[in-house]
């Protein structure tokens, strides 16, 4: 199979509110982005997939192998073969690459955060990276705005990693992890049996209420530093951001009801917000 074809099926079965975004860029952009998702794809698939720890640090151990031989110009995995035959993906910088598989690998021995300054590392690398990545293959040449456009991008992989973490408590409860940050639990009352067990509370749904309101000043933050001369390279971060913010006030909309249903929206809603925000962004 031809390497973008792999990437491609790989980004279309994933079902995920990021394919949306691509579908309105450019061919060359798009195989570039779609070439990184496969990537990222398959490093969540390690953590995702295998329930023995010591084989998916072996496997994120290839990985990093495999960072090195892109960077060097002969990688061997259909993901990253791909991402090096495009221009704007062949520069995306080892360094962050290797910080995302160690985000992955923090999945591996943390069951739970003890504090926001813990989970935003974690954030950090799965997510803040991979938008400054994305931010980069969309905006093609380097300018001035380069600083302001990353501080965009990682407020931006912020809000979505945290809209995440709203919309799967109860799905991430279910295999024994919780991301929501132990003092505020304490903080709020709400009991770790009780989300375990999958009961909602007025205490669990106080909490989520400050969990959704970050969010929501994540996603401000990263509007407003973007710069009005990159909204348009940025389209399809925006496009994301549309889908996301709209995923996140239905949750808020409908009580969180996360500990017991995944709230989601149609593939008809998420394509009429991806064209809204591509032709108005």
């Amino acid at each position: 199979m031809d390497v973008h074809q792999y990437c491609q099926e790989r980004a279309a079965a994933s079902g995920s509110s990021f394919y949306y975004s691509f579908v309105f860029l450019p061919p060359d952009t798009r195989r570039a982005i779609t070439a990184f998702y496969a990537l990222c794809r398959e490093l969540d698939d390690v953590v995702d997939e295998c329930h023995e720890s010591q084989l998916a640090l072996t496997k994120l151990d290839w990985w990093r192998e495999e960072i090195m031989r892109f960077a060097a110009g002969a990688p061997e995995h259909p993901a990253t073969r791909a991402l090096l035959d495009t221009a704007q993906g062949r520069n995306a910088p080892a360094a962050l690459l290797l910080e995302i598989v160690d985000g992955m690998a923090m999945d591996l021995d943390h069951l739970r955060y003890p504090d926001f300054k813990s989970l935003n590392l974690y954030c950090y690398r799965v997510a803040g990276v991979v938008g400054e990545v994305a931010a980069a293959i969309f905006g093609g040449p380097r300018s001035a705005d380069d600083r302001a456009v990353r501080r965009y991008a990682h407020e931006l992989g912020l809000a979505f990693q945290l809209t995440n973490i709203i919309r799967d408590v109860g799905e991430d409860a279910r295999r024994g992890r919780i991301y929501l940050p132990q003092d505020e639990l304490a903080r709020f009352g709400a009991r770790e049996a009780d989300i375990l067990d999958g009961v909602t509370t007025p205490a669990f749904q106080a909490l989520m209420q400050f969990q959704f309101e970050r969010a929501a000043a994540c996603y401000e933050r990263a509007f407003a530093a973007l710069p009005a001369s990159a909204r348009h390279a940025q389209r399809p971060g925006l496009v994301m951001a549309a889908i996301y913010r709209t995923l996140l006030n239905e949750i808020r909309r409908a009580e969180f009801p996360v500990l017991r249903a995944r709230v989601s929206l149609t593939p008809m809603r998420k394509l009429w917000l991806a064209s809204k925000t591509w032709l108005f962004p």
